[in-house]
């Protein structure tokens, strides 16, 4: 009789459902927001901007088995135009991708922390590859590359960033901040300065504190030495990709708060003529299996390892340089006297340098690559860097002597210092069609080149002034 009733009923014949990852980890999230209303899912394009849409927090249980966004995405200027030379839009008749979501990435928005999630997402052919013009996939393909050689690379990247007034000066441009705390116009600062620090207390708790709900990995801000400059740093992680998506959702929250608070942020690699610009800091390591740094040998010196790193790296920052600095504004940080390299160079505990050796422990030996602007795309920052590092693996490279002293005024590697001949390098870069993809590359280029384009057609207010009557 017990047999016949299990025959009877049909759940008795049927496997209990397992939750999967994905189903637990919104379970999770819901149970701790339960008055999430809305969730905005996010892929990123090739500039580091999300595009996404905001979708009922009901449209969470449909996620796992994918949504929808033309490919076109990877092929957007700055202003969100497809450029459709790159002949992934209107000529093949911007058709849909599938694209899933990052695993751990849904977290609060600091839009509305307690009503509003973001998740975010990657892309997928219609054969279920990763999608090769997403940068993160770009960066996906080339971590892998150094992965199968027994390498883990560590990562750390540092965020410089300004505050700046909602309201312009007399002359229409950018201004510093008036402090919540005195009511007076931040037009002074110092490096390390704990008072400028007090000055935006509120704005820059509220940052932290975003971001521990978001579970991002940040220390606290730093003062700069420019009027309304600050910089947060994200802890090393062996996991890069997640370095960068924690890059960029910090980027979001800190704009978004800024906004809550009446003021812009900016990440513009230069926003003001008389202050230094804004980088973009990675620090690199890399280590065994066990976790052993193989930057450092057993006397405690630099590794052959670093040496063929640096060697890499060097050789191939003129052809990244457009990675690196991706659009006008971004090279004209690069001047002298800005705390920014102007050749790629290296040293030890030295900050005139593009790579820096900082001082430390034997287990913390690393370097920090120093040139990328805060405008630049870290997934695009970060596989350049790794590509850098095969380069030098894969080809017996000269490594200059370090720089000793003030390596601004010093001899080194130079590199385009204008977007249009970066662009050029760029274009001829075997090394980096190798790593990064020939396809991902062309697309690049066709949308800066683009992007120079049509700033290059604009009459700007200096030309007016200096030409207008005299011309």
């Amino acid at each position: 009789m017990q047999a016949e009733m299990e025959m009877l009923n049909p759940l008795a014949q049927v496997e209990p459902l397992v939750p999967s990852d994905f189903e637990r980890e919104v379970a999770d999230y819901l149970a701790r927001y339960p008055d999430t209303q809305y969730v905005d899912v996010l892929l990123t394009d090739l500039n580091g901007i999300f595009r996404g849409k905001r979708l009922p927090v009901s449209a969470l249980d449909k996620l796992e088995a994918g949504c929808f966004f033309p490919g076109s995405v990877f092929a957007m200027d700055f202003r969100g135009n497809v450029v459709e030379e790159t002949g992934i839009g209107q000529d093949i008749g911007e058709p849909d991708l599938p694209c899933f979501p990052i695993a751990d990435t849904l977290v609060p928005s600091a839009c509305d922390p307690d009503t509003v999630a973001q998740l975010l997402l990657t892309m997928v052919t219609e054969d279920e590859q990763p999608f090769p013009l997403e940068p993160r996939n770009v960066l996906a393909r080339v971590w892998e590359k150094v992965k199968a050689r027994g390498l883990r690379p560590v990562v750390a990247l540092e965020l410089e960033f300004y505050l700046v007034d909602r309201e312009r000066d007399e002359g229409g441009r950018l201004q510093p901040p008036c402090s919540p705390l005195t009511q007076k116009r931040d037009t002074y600062s110092q490096v390390y300065s704990v008072d400028n620090l007090n000055n935006f207390a509120e704005i820059l708790a509220d940052i932290d504190n975003l971001a521990i709900r978001q579970g991002l990995p940040a220390d606290g801000a730093v003062a700069e030495a420019a009027p309304g400059q600050f910089e947060i740093n994200l802890y090393h992680t062996d996991d890069v990709l997640a370095a960068c998506d924690q890059a960029l959702a910090l980027k979001r929250l800190i704009k978004l708060v800024a906004e809550q608070h009446e003021m812009d942020a900016t990440f513009m690699a230069k926003p003001y003529e008389e202050h230094a610009g804004s980088g973009l800091h990675v620090h690199i390591s890399v280590v065994d299996d066990r976790g052993d740094n193989l930057f450092v040998d057993e006397d405690g010196e630099d590794s052959a390892l670093l040496h063929l790193a640096l060697s890499g790296m060097l050789d191939l920052m003129p052809d990244s340089m457009a990675l690196l600095a991706p659009n006008m504004n971004s090279f004209r940080r690069f001047q002298p006297g800005m705390y920014v390299p102007t050749q790629a160079s290296w040293g030890h505990n030295n900050r005139t340098v593009a790579l820096r050796i900082p001082c430390g422990d034997d287990d913390a030996r690393r370097i920090e690559y120093r040139v990328a602007g805060a405008d630049a795309n870290p997934y695009l920052v970060v596989a350049a860097i790794l590509a850098g590092l095969l380069h030098g693996l894969d080809n017996t490279l000269p490594l200059p002597a370090p720089v000793v002293g003030n390596g601004l005024e010093q001899e080194g590697l130079p590199f385009p210092t204008r977007q249009s001949e970066a662009l050029q390098v760029l274009a001829e870069s075997q090394p980096l069609k190798r790593y990064l993809g020939e396809e991902f590359i062309e697309v690049y280029r066709i949308c800066k080149h683009d992007e120079l384009l049509e700033f290059e057609r604009r009459i700007t207010d200096i030309e007016l002034e200096w030409m207008l009557k005299n011309a």
